[in-house]
């Protein structure tokens, strides 16, 4: 029987800004148990919550100081239970955030280490001394910007943080350090979570040595999530994260994971490598899947695609992949590559080619709508990351504004007081209630392309085969057994004409996408998608004459 994560489709939540039910301005999990009627009915197989831990929020819930309890601004446990057993009463499954590789300098873990050189937590995160100039103990550097390590009085050493100040790293070398995170991950195994998304995965391991990183090479090609304006990008990040070790612990998070029958785990993935990395990451006995930036960037063409899908098939030979296009770190897709114009065609073509990739995928909330990336202005801006980097850089705020529910409502029907974050007048008409009724909103299509997905076999377990196109043409075939479908994408903004392969080729019954078969010729309006059956008796004489 096959596993149900793999070809699923995953629907992402950020807690915040999805529902608010206590009039604070912030989302709930009570918000999100409201809406989960309105997930399942995308077709959707379950949803991944980020972080709703104890926090000081400093980086909004990725900063925990408990990882065992709900932030009140969240609500309590219970509010956890009862959102699990709706969840599953629906159909869905339900993964939640983990975020391992630091905590909050606000977690009592920290505040013990920080302490003292020699108390029973002394080794729980990483220390260095100083330089003897007093520098720091090498050049690693912070996503977030500067050095990562920074200097604390009273141990009179350095910690390190990849992120904020505030976000020490644990030092998951020691066994101690493993044990305690794995017992926070099994509480939530316990408690039903049929799976984990793990934040920042590769870096959960330092090199023990503190080595410098060597500088990027000039004509080294830029990876997924690379950035001109941020220094962290000009070194080769060799020594500060992605250590064989980290697979060693990986192998122990699995073994806890596989003592409860049908749970999953999802890896993000950011290296220098990242197709080559998640690869790794995803072996038979390490993590069930993985996804990395490789299409979270604002490269969008047919041959960036397929290079990215081809090139995890050739690391690997029996991983299995998951992609998202749009996340709550990057700026939402259909801006990011369709520009601030857009065209709403572009927004349902995406639904349907994220969905027909072989692999996992990974929905984030607001994409079902065609939501555009929001212009928050600075003064309104939260993310501490876009206010370091402003304006070349605005932060993650753009892709996390609130779920847009009724257009005429207060506040969209997000909150009945004003939001964490301003919902802009582009979102409002764009609302689920403004779109539900309307047979060619994007929300229409996103439940309708699902269930028709759902109906074929071939889009959650069948291999991909890559098909010649060009001028802007995608065009693959997903085959399972006697099912073959092709599936051709315009990703243009102009009419394209695609020959067939010379086989059999109907179409299906798949939601209107604009294009139509003439003879052995598809004609693809912009940002068109077709979507052809080759009859089974020709499949069966293909393989004869193979």
């Amino acid at each position: 029987m096959r596993e149900w994560w793999r070809g699923a489709v995953m629907y992402q939540i950020y807690p915040r800004s999805f529902l608010d039910t206590n009039g604070d301005g912030i989302g709930d999990l009570a918000g999100i148990t409201a809406k989960l009627d309105h997930i399942a009915d995308l077709g959707v197989d379950g949803i991944w919550i980020s972080p709703f831990f104890t926090s000081p929020m400093k980086d909004f819930g990725y900063d925990v100081s408990d990882y065992c309890d709900v932030d009140p601004m969240f609500g309590t446990l219970e509010d956890f239970d009862r959102l699990v057993e709706k969840a599953h009463a629906l159909g869905l499954k339900v993964i939640i955030d983990q975020v391992i590789s630091h905590t909050s300098d606000q977690h009592p873990w920290f505040g013990e280490s920080r302490a003292s050189r020699d108390n029973p937590k002394a080794d729980w995160f990483v220390w260095a001394n100083a330089k003897p100039d007093g520098n720091p103990p090498n050049n690693w550097l912070s996503i977030f910007g500067g050095s990562a390590w920074q200097w604390d009085t009273r141990r009179r050493q350095y910690y390190m943080h990849n992120f904020l100040t505030t976000q020490p790293d644990l030092n998951l070398h020691n066994p101690e350090v493993q044990e305690a995170v794995l017992a926070a991950l099994e509480f939530w195994l316990q408690r039903g979570a049929d799976g984990f998304r793990l934040d920042t995965a590769n870096f959960y391991m330092h090199d023990r040595l503190l080595r410098d990183n060597p500088g990027k090479p000039a004509d080294r090609a830029p990876t997924g999530d690379d950035r001109a304006d941020n220094p962290y990008y000009m070194q080769l990040h060799l020594y500060d994260k992605s250590q064989p070790e980290n697979l060693m612990f990986l192998r122990r998070l699995r073994a806890l994971m596989d003592r409860y029958p049908d749970r999953m785990a999802v890896a993000e993935i950011g290296d220098d490598d990242p197709i080559g990395r998640t690869a790794e990451y995803v072996q038979a006995d390490l993590l069930h899947t993985a996804y990395n930036f490789s299409l979270l960037n604002d490269t969008f063409n047919a041959a960036h695609i397929a290079t990215a899908l081809i090139a995890f098939e050739q690391a690997t030979t029996d991983g299995w992949p998951s992609w998202a296009f749009s996340n709550h770190d990057v700026k939402r897709v259909l801006t990011r590559w369709g520009g601030t114009e857009a065209d709403p065609r572009l927004a349902r073509l995406l639904i349907a080619l994220l969905t027909s990739l072989r692999g996992t995928a990974f929905l984030y909330q607001g994409e079902e709508l065609g939501l555009p990336e929001a212009e928050v202005p600075y003064e309104k801006l939260q993310d501490p990351y876009g206010i370091n980097f402003w304006p070349d850089f605005k932060g993650r705020d753009g892709c996390r504004t609130p779920m847009p529910w009724e257009a005429e409502a207060p506040q969209a029907g997000f909150s009945a007081a004003e939001p964490w974050l301003p919902i802009p007048e582009a979102h409002r008409r764009l609302a689920v209630g403004a779109q539900a009724h309307d047979p060619d909103s994007t929300l229409a299509f996103t439940r309708q392309f699902l269930r028709w997905r759902r109906s074929r076999p071939a889009f959650a377990a069948g291999s991909l085969k890559f098909l010649d196109t060009a001028d802007g043409v995608l065009a693959f075939e997903r085959r399972l057994e006697d099912e073959r479908i092709l599936c051709v994408f315009n990703l243009t903004g102009e009419t394209r004409i695609w020959t067939a392969p010379p086989a059999e080729i109907a179409p299906t019954d798949a939601p209107g996408l604009g294009a139509r078969l003439d003879g052995g010729r598809v004609a693809l309006p912009p940002y068109a998608a077709f979507f052809g059956a080759m009859a089974a008796e020709a499949v069966q004489a293909e393989r004869s004459a193979a």
